[in-house]
C-alpha cells in the first residue's frame, strides 16, 4: 500500500501540471484584467505608462471617446494592383482602444473578374469573414499530413470561418466587385502572405532551398524571387 501511495505526488504534479498547461494555452488573445487598456503611440512621452500587450497603456483617466472609434471601412478601397484586392484593417493600430480587448475587423475590396486575397494565413487569429457584396469563392487548406482543403462559394450575407493558423483566400468570381468584412480573434491577428514571404523575403531564401522544396527547376525559383509581390494589406 506505501509503494502505491508513494506514486500519488508524482501523478498529482503531473495532473497540475497539465491543468495549468490547458489554462496557459489559449487560441485568442488573453482576456484583460481591467475595463480596457487603450494604447499609447510609443513617441509619447509617458513616465508613468504600462507596457501591457504590445503597447503602452494610457492613463484610463485620459482616455476619450476618440480611442474606441474609428471612422473608414464605409469607403471602397482601390483595387487596380496585382492581386485585384485591398485590406482596411482596423485593429490596434487604428483604434487604440482595442489593445488587450482581443478582437479586430478589416475590410476587403475585390475587383471584377477575378479579384484575389492571396493564400495567406493570421499567425493568432480565427477569422470570420461576412460578404457584403457580391459572389466570393473561398476556402482554407487543414494542416499536414492531410492538407485537406475546404471551398464554397459565397453569396451576399454569407458568413465562413477560417480557423487560427490556417492558409486560407477569397477569390471574386463575379462580373461586379465585390466587398466583404473580417471578424478576427486578436486585437492584431498578423498575416503571412505565403507567396510573398516564400519569393519575396528579405534578404531572399537561397534558391537551393525552395528549389529542393518545391521541385521545380532553380530558374523557375530565380524567376519568382524577382517579381514584384504585392501587399494588399
Amino acid at each position: 500500500m506505501m509503494m502505491k501511495g508513494a506514486h500519488f505526488p508524482t501523478a498529482a504534479a503531473f495532473a497540475l501540471l497539465a491543468l495549468a498547461t490547458f489554462h496557459l494555452v489559449s487560441a485568442s488573445d488573453p482576456s484583460p484584467l481591467q475595463d480596457f487598456c487603450v494604447a499609447l503611440n510609443t513617441t509619447q512621452t509617458a513616465a508613468s505608462a504600462v507596457f501591457v500587450n504590445g503597447k503602452f497603456c494610457k492613463d484610463p483617466k485620459l482616455a476619450t471617446a476618440d480611442d474606441f472609434s474609428f471612422s473608414g471601412l464605409q469607403i471602397p478601397r482601390n483595387t487596380s494592383n496585382p492581386v485585384g484586392s485591398n485590406v482596411t484593417a482596423a485593429n490596434v493600430e487604428q483604434i487604440a482602444g482595442l489593445n488587450t480587448l482581443g478582437i479586430s475587423l478589416a475590410r476587403i475590396d475585390y475587383a471584377p473578374n477575378g479579384g484575389l486575397n492571396p493564400p495567406h494565413t493570421h499567425p493568432r487569429a480565427t477569422e470570420v469573414l461576412m460578404v457584403m457584396e457580391g459572389t466570393l469563392y473561398v476556402g482554407f487548406v487543414t494542416s499536414n499530413p492531410d492538407n485537406r482543403l475546404f471551398t464554397k462559394v459565397l453569396y451576399t450575407g454569407d458568413v465562413f470561418v477560417f480557423p487560427v493558423g490556417l492558409i486560407h483566400f477569397q477569390f471574386n468570381i463575379g462580373k461586379v466587385k465585390a466587398v466583404a468584412i473580417a471578424a478576427l480573434s486578436s486585437q492584431n491577428p498578423g498575416v503571412i502572405t505565403i507567396a510573398n514571404a516564400v519569393f519575396g523575403s528579405n534578404p531572399p531564401i537561397n534558391p537551393d532551398v525552395l528549389t529542393k522544396a518545391f521541385q521545380v527547376d532553380n530558374n523557375v525559383v530565380q524567376y519568382l524571387q524577382k517579381q514584384f509581390w504585392f501587399d494588399n494589406n
